[in-house]
């Protein structure tokens, strides 16, 4: 009861909202997650180099002895024979001091650093070339005023490629989420794929069984009304009423091994278990024999069929039994799918390679989302407003898979209220008889 609870199209909608939305949550809990992420990040590197700058400039102060310090930071004018600042930080020193610092940081590449005057913007030593105004700009800025007075100099870092040092610090950590929600993903939509593959499949089973049902029930009453039939004294009298309902059972029973005999083709065919016998046919010779087994059903239906056979080469190896029923299938439904007097146009060419048949009729056709439908197992188009065709929907997947077993191949063109049209294209190139 709970399964069938759990399939009812309203839960079954049901459920696939709320999982779609677990899972948009999951998403945009996972890109929350990875932003904040990205933040913390930053601000740890903005951390990591605002120490290395100010751990730098204790550096340099420290390579300065108490005397030279002194004379720095003395007003007297006694002093001022050392007023350039490269007189205290020298280049080299520094270019060591940044990159001994930012290695420890764990930042070993992808910096510019510069000493610059706040004043007038003029640069005193550093590589700054090709980013002066980022330089200037940037939020890396420590004054050092505690080595070189007056306060306008100021120590600057910039780093262009920040972004990228950040991201591929939680690259990997990104990746494995990304993957871990890709296959989340890919597990959603595979289950909901299947579950309505599934729910389409115990619908087409659920129509099988009822046609099949139905197929069997008719002959089975036929048969059991002739026979009783029979068995009346005043039936037994009379020889020709005797033949005729010895007639209706042989028919009818001839009927239902079709039927069977149908059935039990498409589980051979699904097991893999077929037995293919190839021996020289004539293909004209073979579309004759099966127009002629269906002669009854043309006289009754009214129908016509109009024979253009064109093909040159006609001889090649196939398997007669079981083309003679990919012949008989489709002639069967061109009747069955026309509403009144069928016409069947069947014609035939050959090239090099193998011999084409087109078999045409006049009924109601199929539309263009059921084409690609039709070939499949189970399937029975709907046919509007014909209610009495009969079927399994096993014919046209049996006709493709006996076409394919001859490395052949079937095309369908249609029209709704147009006709169909089928082209099937046999090699003479078939493979060998299995034993």
């Amino acid at each position: 009861m709970k399964f069938k609870l759990l399939m009812k199209p309203r839960i079954f909608t049901l459920i696939i909202v709320i999982t779609f939305i677990s899972l948009l949550g999951v998403v945009f809990t996972q890109v929350y997650w990875v932003r904040n992420a990205i933040e913390l990040k930053e601000v740890h590197f903005n951390n990591s180099v605002r120490i290395a700058m100010k751990t730098i400039i204790n550096r340099l102060i420290e390579s300065n002895n108490d005397s030279t310090l002194m004379q720095l930071c003395s007003p007297s004018p006694c002093y001022l024979t050392r007023t350039n600042i490269q007189d205290v930080v020298k280049p080299k020193v520094l270019d060591s001091l940044v990159r001994a610092e930012l290695g420890c940081m764990q930042i070993s590449k992808g910096y510019e650093y510069a000493i610059y005057n706040k004043r007038n913007n003029k640069f005193v030593m550093g590589n700054y070339n090709l980013f002066e105004q980022e330089l200037i700009e940037s939020k890396h800025q420590q004054s050092i005023q505690s080595i070189f007075r007056p306060g306008d100099y100021y120590f600057t870092m910039y780093f262009p490629k920040q972004h990228s040092f950040i991201f591929g610090q939680i690259a990997k950590w990104m990746l494995l989420s990304a993957v871990f929600l890709i296959v989340v993903i890919f597990s959603f939509w595979f289950t909901i794929v299947t579950i309505i593959r599934q729910k389409k499949l115990s619908v087409m089973k659920s129509d099988f069984i009822n046609n099949m049902t139905h197929e069997f029930k008719t002959p089975i009453s036929t048969v059991s009304l002739a026979a009783e039939m029979l068995m009346k004294p005043e039936v037994n009298q009379s020889t020709e009423k005797t033949l005729k309902y010895a007639s209706v059972i042989y028919n009818e029973n001839f009927r239902l091994q079709n039927l069977v005999e149908q059935v039990l083709q498409i589980a051979i065919l699904d097991s893999g278990e077929t037995k293919m016998m190839f021996r020289e046919i004539d293909i004209h010779k073979l579309i004759q024999k099966s127009i002629d087994d269906f002669e009854m059903k043309i006289q009754e239906r009214n129908a016509s069929v109009l024979l253009t056979l064109n093909a040159n080469s006609t001889t090649f190896a196939g398997d007669e039994l079981h083309l003679s029923n990919v012949f008989a299938n489709l002639i069967d439904n061109a009747l069955k799918y026309s509403k009144s007097n069928p016409v069947i146009k069947i014609t035939t060419s050959s090239s090099k390679t193998g011999v084409t048949i087109v078999i045409s009729d006049n009924g109601i056709g199929i539309s263009s989302e059921n084409q690609h439908l039709v070939f499949n197992n189970l399937y029975r188009v709907h046919t509007g407003d014909v209610h009495d065709v009969k079927g399994f929907g096993l014919g046209l997947y049996y006709v493709k898979q006996i076409i394919g077993l001859h490395r052949g191949n079937i095309k369908l063109t249609s029209q709704l209220g147009n006709g169909s049209n089928f082209e099937i294209f046999l090699p003479f190139n078939a493979p060998q008889s299995e034993s």
